[in-house]
């Protein structure tokens, strides 16, 4: 009897529901309440859509996935804009980018890298390709898939996608979540304030490249890299921010560009800020470009 998958489920949930912060916000951009509940995942019925089927390889690393993914929890909160309000329920997210040896043990294969490592978070990746390891991933671990599509096309262009973000299962944060995760309950211009930028982050000063997950200071959450060393692809497309205010605002239906967000190895320090955006078309993949996942047992 193969118990890698069962107890490699039975492992997430304890992973998700022990992982916690006690940092909480309140400042002029950033709001959150002081409610710290937190849904339980639950094991939940086979998706309906028809992910890649996991290789051998993630088979054989269900020790090694648990062993790089720690999770932090994310109190329920608001991010102002001028006078509008923007509100997300508490969640989990990642507290590293998804590195090469995590992208492997999960699809078996990685895309071309610039310089490779295990703990080098993974690049050149589309957004495409960041949804389908949020599928692989959920389906392994005996979850909900959020994002569903009628057949997967050239450079992994998924057509006919849908996006189900009430279920329950891993995908890429929304724009509101992982800018009040960024912040890390601060109110300044960087979650750092005026520390030195280069013990948090790792910009184009450094001149050093991608460097290896959690080799600098996390943030109040305890994240890593929130700011340099890969931008990360978010679930949302990119449009202009709605003028009401709105809870777990998750973009528009549909677009052009997906929102890239945190700033790379590459830009300067005033594009790793938590509230710069980009943009990015869903096929594109570069050096620059990463991930990490979410958990919110749905929206």
């Amino acid at each position: 009897m193969n118990i890698a998958k069962p107890l490699l489920a039975l492992l997430v949930f304890a992973a998700l529901f022990m992982a916690g912060c006690t940092a909480t916000g309140d400042s002029t951009v950033i709001e959150p309440s002081r409610d710290n509940h937190q849904s339980q995942p639950t094991r939940s019925s086979d998706s309906k859509d028809d992910p890649d089927e996991m290789s051998s390889a993630a088979e054989d690393s269900s020790e090694e996935i648990l062993k790089n993914i720690i999770w932090a929890s994310v109190p329920s909160g608001s991010l102002v804009r001028g006078s509008v309000k923007y509100s997300v329920n508490t969640f989990k997210i990642m507290t590293t980018e998804v590195t090469q040896k995590i992208y492997m043990a999960v699809m078996g294969d990685i895309p071309d890298q610039a310089r490779m490592g295990d703990d080098l978070p993974v690049a050149n990746v589309s957004w495409y390709d960041a949804v389908l390891f949020c599928n692989a991933f959920s389906k392994y671990v005996g979850y909900d898939t959020i994002y569903s599509y009628e057949s997967i096309g050239e450079k992994n262009y998924l057509k006919g996608l849908k996006v189900n973000l009430a279920a329950d299962g891993f995908r890429l944060p929304t724009e509101m979540e992982w800018e009040i995760a960024a912040r890390g309950d601060t109110s300044t211009s960087y979650y750092w304030g005026a520390a030195k930028a280069s013990d948090y982050a790792n910009y184009a000063q450094n001149n050093k490249g991608v460097i290896p997950v959690a080799s600098l200071l996390p943030n109040q959450y305890g994240l890593y890299d929130m700011a340099g060393n890969v931008e990360e692809w978010i679930n949302d497309w990119y449009d202009a921010f709605p003028s009401k205010s709105v809870k777990n605002y998750a973009g528009p239906e549909t677009g052009t560009y997906r929102c890239v967000r945190g700033g790379s190895w590459s830009d300067v320090v005033k594009n790793i800020a938590p509230d710069v955006r980009n943009k990015q078309e869903p096929m594109t993949a570069t050096a620059m470009l990463g991930f990490r996942m979410v958990y919110s047992a749905g929206l």
